[in-house]
């Protein structure tokens, strides 16, 4: 028994040695100043990812997850888009003499029509400004991940890339039968007949029918609008391609969304060779500081001590997708 505990303890005591050998290394090294710059007060936070002339900068701006407004986000959240600080990036960026391209790292299914236009008002500012924009899109850049990459100078995607889904959804949850089912019934006051409209309790009326139709389509014709000017191509065309349908990268290259096929580093080095020089890289967004916690599991350990799990998010998805919100989004 003596032994037993003997070589418990020495292994306790080897692996708090080796976690704090292994802590002292990494406090000494570059991941000091990667973990100072992300937990500073300055937002948005930005990374140096590649020295160069400080003077002749892109800017990499990741646009990964959910393209949603869903508050201030801390250290520890495992949710990868942060809408804030896409925003203050750009404007910072639009404001920046010193950064001549922006290289979008889009990994994305869509989302909020809202965020999603917000996004490209500042994305048409920066053109306006003079800044190159490259759009790299990863495993998923559907609906409002495309729209955000439609101003785009030059649109890269990989053989596995699924883009397009270009359109509009509106739902709601009719649960009206299953109330029925089981004796439960809604006393309603509203100032008026479409107060309640996509109420889940009741099925929705001819008008209301109309009218969210009437929203949707108007909505759509805007994602049109913003494809047709960016990609330079009729809208007739536009519409023949946006009927919701995915395409994966080599299908979306032959039908015009995409420019070329490639990754991520290929996206840059073409950005590279049209800024010229020795551009110094940068990074917004919370790849690296997310990277940086998830590589350790922090994020998702503090999902689980916080009561994040499956079944609060699935029951948050389905509060979010209750009501009248139109989305941008590619529904999996």
């Amino acid at each position: 028994m003596k032994r037993i505990v003997a070589v418990v303890v020495a292994l306790a005591l080897f692996f708090f040695g080796v976690m704090a050998s292994l802590f002292n290394v990494l406090w000494a090294s570059d991941w000091q100043d990667t973990i100072n710059e992300y937990t500073s007060s300055e937002f948005p936070p930005s990374f140096v990812v590649e020295e160069g002339n400080t003077s002749n900068k892109i800017a990499i701006l990741n646009i990964e997850g959910t393209i949603m407004d869903t508050g201030s986000q801390g250290v520890f959240s495992s949710e990868a888009y942060n809408h804030e600080l896409t925003i203050e990036a750009l404007k910072e960026i639009i404001s920046s003499d010193d950064i001549k391209g922006i290289l979008l790292n889009v990994n994305s299914p869509g989302g909020g029509v809202y965020e999603s236009a917000e996004i490209h008002k500042y994305l048409m500012e920066a053109k306006e400004a003079g800044k190159t924009i490259y759009s790299s899109m990863g495993g998923m850049a559907a609906s409002g991940g495309y729209y955000v990459s439609a101003p785009a100078d030059k649109i890269f995607a990989s053989d596995e890339t699924l883009t397009g889904s270009i359109g509009v959804i509106m739902q709601s949850i009719n649960y009206s039968q299953l109330a029925e089912d089981y004796g439960v019934e809604f006393e309603t006051y509203a100032s008026g007949d479409m107060k309640e409209m996509l109420s889940g309790h009741r099925d929705p009326s001819k008008e209301e029918q109309e009218y969210v139709q009437n929203m949707v389509d108007s909505m759509y014709q805007d994602f049109v609008d913003v494809v047709a000017e960016g990609r330079g191509m009729d809208q007739k065309r536009v519409k023949e391609l946006a009927d919701g349908r995915i395409y994966l990268g080599e299908d979306a290259m032959d039908n015009g969304l995409v420019d070329e096929m490639g990754y991520l580093e290929d996206a840059m080095a073409s950005m590279k060779e049209s800024i010229g020089g020795n551009p110094q890289i940068i990074e917004y967004g919370q790849g690296q500081g997310n990277r940086l916690l998830l590589n350790y599991g922090a994020a998702s350990l503090m999902d689980r001590l916080m009561g994040k799990t499956e079944i609060a998010q699935i029951e948050s998805l389905l509060k979010n997708r209750q009501g009248i919100e139109p989305m941008y989004l590619y529904e999996k």
